[in-house]
């Protein structure tokens, strides 16, 4: 447990050997993307929630991780190993799989993993769950899993978030400079809400227990 800024920039292990993280944050907080522009972010709207802008080193677009409402786990794959692909969309299948079973087991409901190419959608630049990238999840058409990655020459680091409570309208007004449009995002993603606070702990669990 953390800041979101501390966890991101926690070292990675030494030798890199496959590891799970399970990081929990104990102050809310804003990641933005390693390329997102920072004029998106409404600051006035942070301070105002006393909320955290953090810039992380993997790509996409902002998540907002608040205390005891999501679930965030660092994955670590270090080069050459068994679950190692050199093409960077491809790397996201196998652990894409491993959440769409422990999707399937809690919620009976189909959970797709997204194979090719993301599909970014016009917000997705701003938001990471506007769009869809390679490997994530969908359970009833609505994106489920949000997935990141940083590659260096010793291995990969995912980064997995699963929202137990859709904050639209937190999103809204923290990046209300880069939502603008004939859509507000409360419309646009309304369907996102797949899981509940409850299911977070059984889902940490079930997903610990499939990761090879």
């Amino acid at each position: 447990m953390g800041s979101a800024t501390a966890l991101h920039g926690r070292a990675w292990p030494e030798p890199l050997t496959r590891a799970v993280w399970v990081c929990e944050v104990e102050h809310p907080a804003l990641v933005v993307g390693s390329a997102q522009r920072v004029e998106t972010v409404d600051v006035t709207a942070a301070a105002d929630l006393d909320v955290e802008v953090v810039r992380r080193r993997s790509g996409g677009g902002a998540v907002l991780l608040l205390p005891g409402e999501v679930l965030w786990l660092d994955v670590f794959v270090p080069a050459g190993d068994p679950l190692w692909c050199d093409d960077v969309g491809r790397a996201f299948g196998w652990l894409g799989r491993v959440w769409a079973d422990a999707l399937r087991d809690h919620t009976g409901r189909p959970a797709v993993v997204r194979d090719g190419p993301g599909v970014p959608g016009p917000l997705a630049p701003v938001v990471c769950f506007a769009g869809l990238g390679a490997g994530e999840v969908l359970v009833d058409g609505a994106k489920a899993v949000g997935l990141s990655q940083r590659r260096t020459r010793v291995g990969a680091r995912f980064q997995c978030v699963v929202h137990g409570r859709w904050r639209a309208d937190w999103y809204e007004r923290l990046l209300a400079p880069g939502l603008r449009g004939p859509d507000d995002l409360e419309t646009r993603l309304a369907s996102i809400d797949v899981l509940s606070v409850d299911d977070l702990d059984w889902l940490t669990a079930r997903v610990l227990d499939r990761l090879p």
